[in-house]
């Protein structure tokens, strides 16, 4: 920020707009409720500040100069943007908002729990409605402007129409089982052995599900004779918890299963699998005080898991 930046204060920019408004400084400072001297004072120190002269003055009162036509633009912009950033604050300061964040599993069971927790620590009111389900259903909810933010995995660029990404982490495949699976007891670390049992696989629609198969094709897996498909987390840990199924997930949704000991990760290599988990939103939003807050939330949690 130069020196020039911070000279220029909210009065200058209040007192330059309200006189270009009115074409008049004494019908200004009636408005303001000041003196009329105390707005040209504001007026001269601004041109003095920018050093050039943004209205032309005559008895018929004042217009603006080709300098002062370009200075409105986006000082009008910038107060307008003030103005309702403290709209903002108000409002999440009185609970009238309703944030709706759209998260894919991985996030809604590794994320926003603590997200939501440190958000609501902040002080800020505002009420928070987490929705889970398929990304390209959550992100056509983000188009229709039924969801405020998406929280998962990088869509195909044909999904990316009109909507912005910010990465937060990268994120691979795991392959999971219940303690004491045969593969664990014998140690096995080839791929293809999971063909000789149940595997849960995420459905067509999930955005994981694309990475899963060219994972099976690099190791030669063409068609599994046994499979479930599914994206419903719960049905996915029960069934695997009570059986010899492999779960083919993205490691964030059993993080947690897997340093509780509740599930085991088999030691197969998935590097290739990495995906980059971010923040999703629509480029012509404006985003409100209390959704940057959360998002900032999303930020701090998500650098807790990267560390």
């Amino acid at each position: 920020m130069s020196a020039l930046d911070n000279r220029i204060k909210f009065r200058h920019l209040q007192c330059f707009l309200e006189v270009a408004r009115q074409g008049s400084v004494g019908k200004a400072a009636q408005v303001l409720a000041l003196t009329q001297p105390a707005v040209s004072k504001k007026l001269a120190e601004l041109e003095d500040m920018l050093g050039v002269q943004l209205f032309e003055r005559s008895k018929k009162g004042v217009t603006l100069t080709a300098f002062g036509e370009v200075f409105l633009r986006h000082a009008g912009a910038s107060v307008a943007a003030l103005r309702e950033g403290v709209d903002s604050i108000l409002q999440a300061r009185r609970g009238d908002l309703l944030l709706r964040i759209g998260a894919l599993p991985t996030v809604s069971a590794r994320i926003m729990p603590d997200t939501v927790r440190k958000f609501k620590a902040s002080g800020a009111d505002a009420t928070v409605s987490v929705q889970t389900g398929p990304n390209a259903l959550l992100l056509e909810q983000l188009r229709l402007g039924e969801l405020d933010v998406v929280v998962g995995r990088l869509a195909a660029p044909e999904q990316m129409t009109g909507l912005s990404f910010s990465h937060l982490y990268s994120e691979r495949v795991a392959l999971v089982t219940r303690p004491g699976h045969p593969l664990q007891q014998d140690h096995i670390t080839r791929l293809d052995r999971i063909q000789d049992f149940t595997v849960l696989l995420p459905s067509d629609d999930s955005i994981i599900r694309s990475t899963v198969d060219k994972l099976l094709i690099t190791h030669g897996i063409g068609h599994l004779p046994d499979r479930i498909e599914t994206i419903s987390t719960e049905f996915g840990r029960d069934y695997v918890r009570h059986s010899d199924a492999i779960w083919i997930i993205s490691h964030g949704v059993v993080a947690k299963d897997i340093e509780e000991g509740i599930l085991i990760e088999l030691d197969m290599d998935t590097r290739d699998t990495m995906g980059p988990v971010g923040i999703t939103t629509r480029t012509d939003l404006q985003a409100s005080a209390s959704l940057e807050m959360l998002i900032d939330c999303i930020r701090q949690v998500a650098e807790g898991i990267q560390a």
